[in-house]
């Protein structure tokens, strides 16, 4: 199961008026990163950014007049997703953005089975609240201490470790932790970079038997090139 959790910036609250001027998304597959990211910044055109929407996450006109449209950056954002959910907290603001992006583009709307919203994920397992990402993390233990802006990327790499946290796996979040020293992510409309992931000083012992590690790779040879440890060279 591949799902993009993710996450826009916009000029204000009005889906009819303003634009996305920002997305950051984060890959999981089978509720567990892979690494690989998307972040775009997105040039609205005429449309000015509120001095309420500049104050929660300090994107400001003159930085985004050397970006691209939506126009220039729809296929690549759809590329990205593909055939996967769309999870976003309180999805109905963001995707009621990205689909009248797409309405001004002629294109069709993402439909509503194909998204699954974390704040309504989150008010059924925490009813008494509070639900916002920021008490989300605190409730998890997820450090967003650096999270001085609200910021596309930024918060699809924490509502991913939340996520994770609500459906119940630890474990699976790990993974989030190698993003600083490796990943595969489409950058300030740039083309794809991949970084190194860091290396052990000293590699762990292995305690994986002969006839496991014969196994494992049978069985990674079935599930083909989509396999996640393929990407990796497991």
């Amino acid at each position: 199961m591949r799902e993009i959790i993710f996450d826009t910036e916009t000029t204000g609250l009005d889906n009819k008026l303003d634009r996305v001027i920002e997305i950051g998304g984060v890959e999981l597959e089978n509720h567990f990163p892979t690494g690989r990211t998307l972040h775009l910044y997105i040039n609205p055109g005429d449309r000015k950014v509120h001095p309420d929407a500049l104050a929660v996450h300090g994107i400001t006109d003159e930085s985004l007049k050397d970006k691209p449209s939506f126009a220039e950056v729809v296929e690549k954002i759809l590329e990205f997703f593909g055939e996967g959910r769309w999870v976003a907290h309180n999805a109905n603001f963001d995707m009621g953005f990205i689909n009248a992006e797409l309405e001004r583009l002629g294109r069709p709307p993402i439909l509503q089975e194909k998204v699954t919203d974390t704040l309504a994920l989150a008010r059924r397992k925490h009813p008494m609240g509070p639900n916002s990402l920021d008490a989300l993390c605190r409730r998890y233990g997820i450090d967003n201490s650096h999270r001085k802006y609200h910021g596309a990327l930024l918060d699809s790499e924490l509502l991913a470790e939340v996520y994770i946290e609500m459906i119940g796996g630890r474990q699976a979040a790990l993974g989030l932790g190698a993003a600083e020293n490796g990943r595969k992510t489409l950058v300030d409309n740039e083309d794809e970079v991949i970084q190194p992931l860091g290396i052990r000083p000293r590699p762990l012992a292995p305690r994986v038997t002969e006839a496991e590690e014969i196994a494992h790779r049978a069985m990674v040879d079935k599930m083909g090139g989509k396999a996640i440890w393929a990407k990796y060279g497991a």
